[in-house]
């Protein structure tokens, strides 16, 4: 026959088991719409990224038809790199291995293009010179 108090003494391990189950129950159902908000953030700030690389690549395309030698071999060459790294960007395979790798590559070609151009882009999409901006004046 069981001891009357075997119950009292699994009490305190029984409610702590069953606030665990409870509080995990609770934490999927919060972790997933946290995880929501943080994944369209981070969905949106790459699409804009690669946004403004493709308008700069499409700029740069755009000058080189126009005007072929005003660019260099080595810049032209670098342009086309960045237009291949962002159409093998797997956009609607966020959970690839290789995102991060072709935004770094991406990253790396963009900021060589932009030096051998002599051109300070960032992501906002502003030319910075290498004035100071309260030297600019308009």
């Amino acid at each position: 026959m069981d001891d009357i108090f075997d119950s009292s003494l699994n009490l305190e391990e029984t409610h702590l088991k069953e606030g665990f189950d409870e509080g995990y129950k609770d934490g999927l159902i919060a972790g997933k719409g946290e995880a929501e908000e943080v994944g369209l953030k981070v969905g949106f700030e790459v699409g804009e990224e690669l946004g403004f690389y493709r308008g700069c690549v499409d700029v740069w395309n755009s000058v080189v038809r126009v005007d072929p030698t005003l660019f260099s071999s080595r810049v032209q060459k670098g342009i086309k790199q960045m237009k291949e790294l962002i159409e093998k960007y797997p956009v609607m395979e966020p959970e690839n291995e290789r995102v991060q790798e072709i935004m770094d590559a991406l990253r790396l070609k963009f900021r060589a293009v932009c030096a051998s151009m002599g051109v300070k882009l960032d992501n906002n999409g502003y030319p910075k010179s290498s004035l100071e901006a309260k030297e600019i004046e308009f």
